[in-house]
């Protein structure tokens, strides 16, 4: 089931000296890999419009703050739900990862893990997701598995559509509606905005992402939102970016927010200019940097929304 497990990879966007590639059994780190837990900037991504969610119904509910448990079942699920997310993509891309220079190295592309093994590792983590889900009011547990069929047919979406990141934008932003739906059992227009705002922000730094692909994927035939935009990546971030402002304003106003939560806003949308203005296209590895800088972004967001809701 596996072959050559025994070799220690450093993935080119990993986190150098990262716990999972010097702190464990070696025969353990190509899962680790799959899961991508030395690359914690996903989960942090994917966990980041559930906390915003929670803090949102907080403030509309007139809670002081977001319920802890619900944030701490986030955070696992998160980790869970975005490891077996890449476990699966890694099984469906394995070919064409092998024909790119950063993903080559990956466990299914080198042959470190081999497919069966890897489909038992997605259950394994999918478990523990549903484990978290189940903790949920009845409402929030069916919102979680309608997005099922989004993230099974994401893998795919690169070799079909000229911006695959919409796609993902719909998968990684599903916290916005989550965190909401955990906290009031039903949904309203300001998650659903919050939703919207949401998938701008991942297509806008998924683009930031892809510029490190760009001369592989044109060579491979993938399709990104990086290739579509072309020499005006900039500005298609830029959109991207600006629309993701708007929208979440937009759900701030409906949940009846108050002068934190926009001063949170006003600092998300300064670290988003300012990624705008410093992405090259032809510096991946600034790239890397900017891409992950969106969790200080999130944040930041996430604190003020938590401080309205404390100070009002």
């Amino acid at each position: 089931m596996t072959r050559g497990i025994g070799r220690d990879r450093t993935l080119p966007d990993a986190v150098r000296g990262h716990w999972a590639d010097r702190r464990t059994p070696r025969f353990i780190r190509p899962y680790l890999r799959l899961a991508r837990l030395e690359r914690p900037i996903g989960w942090w991504l994917l966990l980041l419009p559930c906390w915003w969610s929670s803090a949102l119904a907080a403030i509309a509910v007139d809670q002081p703050y977001p319920s802890p448990w619900h944030l701490a079942l986030f955070l696992v699920g998160a980790i869970a739900m975005r490891g077996a997310g890449s476990t699966y993509n890694d099984i469906v891309d394995r070919r064409l990862d092998a024909s790119v220079e950063r993903t080559r190295d990956r466990p299914l592309a080198s042959g470190e893990v081999g497919v069966p093994a890897a489909f038992a590792f997605v259950l394994l983590q999918c478990a523990v997701g549903l484990a978290v889900l189940l903790q949920f009011n009845p409402f929030a547990i069916a919102t979680g598995f309608a997005s099922v069929v989004i993230v099974l047919f994401y893998p795919f979406m690169k070799r079909v559509i000229w911006i695959p990141q919409i796609v993902l934008g719909l998968c990684f932003a599903w916290g916005a509606l989550m965190g909401w739906a955990a906290a009031v059992g039903s949904l309203a227009a300001a998650p659903v905005l919050l939703y919207a705002g949401s998938i701008a922000w991942v297509v806008g730094y998924d683009t930031i992402y892809a510029v490190q692909d760009l001369e592989d994927d044109e060579i491979a035939g993938i399709k990104s939102s990086a290739r579509f935009f072309g020499e005006h990546v900039r500005t298609g971030i830029a959109v991207c970016y600006t629309l993701a402002f708007l929208l979440i304003g937009a759900a701030l106003i409906l949940a009846d927010s108050g002068p934190l939560a926009f001063l949170g806003l006003l600092a998300f949308a300064v670290h988003l200019g300012w990624q705008v203005v410093s992405v090259h296209a032809g510096d991946p590895a600034g790239a890397l940097r900017l891409f992950r800088s969106n969790r200080e972004a999130g944040l930041l967001l996430f604190a003020g929304l938590v401080l309205d809701a404390l100070l009002r």
